[in-house]
């Protein structure tokens, strides 16, 4: 595309997003064909977030609906906020009751939680998401603006000085509080018009519009009214709402106009932050007439820039003296300008802080009844963020900062996530020399960070007998512990329902520092004949944390040493993958064929329930004892000939045969009860133990597949031996298909061999 057409489909995106301005009357004729462009600030907000949708997320092993607002999806999931669902559910489930007016009323929002929790993340999906949906039909937000210029120059209008005309669009002054249309109508008049509306709302949540208009809009209002009073006008409210003095616009909802946020490095008295400041000079050009003139207000604070929609104070343990002061605007919806003149404010009320705003709101709890702070106490409706403690979210998050990546992650399967999980990450890094070369986490580098982090933020009190941290972490992630050929569902643990998971622990910031001075460091002191200097495998991360945080000045001593006790099971655990990564690349040209498989499952099913077996030619067989026996012994490797007498099943297998692979096809016969059942269209993986059987091996099945192989060989193996042939394989496969480079497939398959070797046979 040339520049003018990149030129035209911005001309285009904007002809969508802004409308000319219409009259009053226009405007009232477009709220009741769509009534959601009138709605309230909490009302608004709600419809927001519902327009995006939902969808299922894991968290903390159950299964929620997550609204897709909060993966800011308008700005490619730049700043979405990861985890912590059932907090915003929560938020959501309050703005709800606050928007219908049902409850909650007077409450002040407040996200709390410890730095590095998402709580920045918040603040700016909330921008990024009501803009974008102020630009969609449904959500067009609204306000009014003025032209009371006069040809008669003797006539003081509302254009600071100037001369023009009235015909002139540079006199067209608009609220500077974004003032709903409505509040322009009388109140009676008001009342009728949104009970006929609601009337006609097929919505649990009426459209509430209780202001009246700003002073700002007043003074202009009431200059109007006063002239056409004159001059005994009879269609009053007419006259004042012509065309050529009043217009309805719409605006796009951003920082400033209709978001407000007060931010921890902004200052000024509280009046000043609040809602602006006297512009003393402008008083004096204003004929004021012995009073202030609203037209001299900046509107600058921070329920100006919000009044419509949403007013954010964060980091509000800054601002602790104001938030006394904004006691009475959720439940009386004004604030003054002056000892005389008031301003009606509609707008959600939201606060940020880390947990030391709490401190100071307890700082008097002792005194009983007497805190000086309850009212404001009372008012604070609380939401906790805590660290994630998903092992996916938490590598996703761990992603998003060392690199570009913003997608969310989104998968039909756990498989997916998990393939996510253990991939490598590529980084381009600049030398001192100021060279750039690409540096690499190995598969399960990220991991293995990810689930350190997590596992220090798990409380370990009560856990479930057999359970360590690691297995907690999994069931929280997958919703389920995989034990052999046995899948165990979170429902089936007793985990504490007031667990302090998430309350403390690594945050990513110490994580994401750590890997970035990994980078940077040199990487020469793996093996000495390899050019593998750019490689960072998952045990240099996990020691690089933990001997990071001697020196880190976020973590308390008792931290330190509990969050290095917690580094071995992950180093096992990661260990663990790496084997299984090598395992499987050996193994991969040897792997049992779907058909094998399903020839063992049927015969099974025919032998215990006399189901019939049919050949190609359609002909009763009886199932084959031998067959089922060589595929136990041969393939899953759990018997012996001794288990056996003759091809006949002792009763060891038959119990198998039974519990595990027959309970597994009634189980999915039940789940497909009302479709016609038949084993040949079961899926094999979803039985447990066929599933180990078509995906994972063991180091017998390697010993017993190559006879002549030995891991003590495998740095320099001697040219023509099976374990020369068995390396060259591997490597490739892990190239290959597993995601590894050369050099992360060697260093690792190496680790794994040096471990192998001391109880190799």
């Amino acid at each position: 595309m040339t520049g003018d057409d990149y030129v035209t489909e911005a001309d285009r995106a904007l002809e969508e997003t802004y409308e000319e301005p219409m009259t009053l009357a226009t405007y009232v004729d477009r709220i009741f064909e769509n009534p959601s462009i009138a709605s309230h600030a909490s009302k608004y907000l709600l419809e927001a977030i519902e327009a995006a949708g939902t969808r299922t997320v894991v968290e903390e092993g159950e299964e929620k609906e997550r609204y897709r607002f909060f993966d800011d999806p308008h700005n490619d999931g730049e700043h979405a906020i990861l985890g912590n669902t059932e907090v915003l559910n929560g938020f959501v489930d309050d703005l709800r009751s606050i928007a219908a007016g049902r409850a909650k009323d007077e409450k002040i929002i407040w996200f709390e939680g410890p730095t590095a929790t998402g709580k920045s993340e918040l603040k700016r999906c909330l921008v990024n998401g009501l803009r974008e949906y102020s630009k969609t039909p449904a959500g067009r937000r609204y306000t009014v603006e003025w032209n009371v210029t006069t040809a008669d120059a003797g006539e003081r209008g509302l254009s600071y000085g100037g001369d023009a005309t009235a015909g002139d669009d540079q006199n067209w002054y608009e609220s500077p509080v974004q003032a709903h249309p409505l509040s322009v109508f009388p109140e009676k008049v008001r009342e009728d018009l949104l009970a006929e509306l609601n009337d006609e709302l097929d919505d649990h949540v009426p459209v509430q519009v209780d202001a009246q208009l700003d002073p700002f809009s007043r003074e202009a209002y009431d200059y109007l009214e006063e002239r056409y009073r004159r001059e005994g006008e009879e269609a009053l409210f007419s006259a004042i709402t012509d065309e050529n003095h009043l217009r309805v616009k719409n605006y796009v909802v951003d920082l400033g106009q209709g978001v407000g946020v007060l931010h921890s490095e902004d200052d000024g008295p509280p009046k000043e932050r609040l809602v602006g400041s006297w512009m003393h000079g402008m008083l004096q050009e204003l004929d004021s007439r012995g009073r202030k003139n609203p037209q001299a207000f900046s509107y600058d604070g921070v329920l100006s820039q919000g009044n419509g929609v949403l007013t954010i104070v964060e980091d509000a343990a800054q601002h602790a003296d104001l938030l006394q002061k904004l006691l009475n605007v959720p439940d009386e919806q004004s604030v003054k300008l002056d000892k005389g003149i008031g301003m009606d404010v509609d707008s959600q009320l939201l606060i940020i802080s880390n947990p030391d705003l709490e401190a100071q709101l307890n700082q008097h709890s002792d005194r009983n009844g007497m805190d000086p702070l309850k009212a404001l106490k009372r008012r604070l409706d609380k939401h906790r963020f805590g660290y994630l403690t998903n092992l996916s979210l938490e590598t996703e998050l761990i992603r998003r900062e060392l690199t570009n990546e913003t997608a969310v992650w989104e998968a039909t399967s756990y498989d997916e996530l998990a393939e996510r999980i253990r991939a490598p990450v590529t980084v381009a890094v600049k030398n001192r020399g100021g060279e750039t070369r690409v540096q690499e986490f190995a598969p399960h580098a990220i991991e293995a960070a990810a689930l350190y982090a997590v596992v220090t933020r798990l409380d370990e009190e009560h856990l479930p007998n057999g359970l360590d941290l690691v297995d907690k972490a999994l069931i929280y992630d997958q919703g389920y512990l995989q034990e052999g050929d046995t899948r165990r569902e979170k429902e089936g643990f007793d985990f504490d329902g007031d667990s302090n998971d998430g309350d403390h622990g690594v945050p990513v910031t110490y994580t994401r520092d750590t890997l970035a001075e990994l980078l940077q460091a040199d990487r020469d002191r793996h093996h000495a004949d390899l050019a593998v200097e750019d490689v960072v495998m998952p045990r240099d991360v996990l020691n690089a944390m933990v001997e990071g945080l001697a020196d880190a000045p976020v973590f308390s001593t008792g931290e330190r040493s509990e969050f290095e006790n917690r580094v071995v099971p992950v180093k096992n655990y990661i260990y663990d993958q790496q084997e299984s990564d090598v395992i499987e690349a050996i193994m991969h040209d040897k792997r049992v064929d779907e058909e094998t498989v399903a020839e063992y499952v049927e015969h099974v099913y025919a032998w215990e329930t006399d189901e019939p077996l049919h050949n190609d030619r359609g002909e009763r067989v009886e199932p084959d004892p031998l067959k089922m026996k060589l595929f136990e012994v041969e393939h899953l490797g759990r018997f012996t000939e001794d288990e056996y007498e003759g091809n006949l099943p002792r009763e060891s297998v038959r119990n198998f045969r039974r519990e595990k692979v027959i309970t597994s096809l009634n189980r999915h016969a039940w789940e497909h009860r009302n479709e016609d059942f038949s084993v040949e269209d079961v899926d094999l993986t979803a039985i447990p133990v066929i599933k180990t059987v078509l995906e994972s091996h063991d180091w017998d099945d390697v010993e017993r597949t190559f006879e002549d192989f030995d891991p003590r060989q495998w740095d320099d193996p001697p040219s023509g031996t099976e374990t020369a042939a068995v390396k060259a394989d591997t490597i490739a496969t892990m190239v290959d298909l597993f995601g590894y480079t050369e050099a992360s497939a060697e260093l690792t398959s190496r680790h794994v061999m040096g471990q192998v070797s001391y109880r190799w046979d």
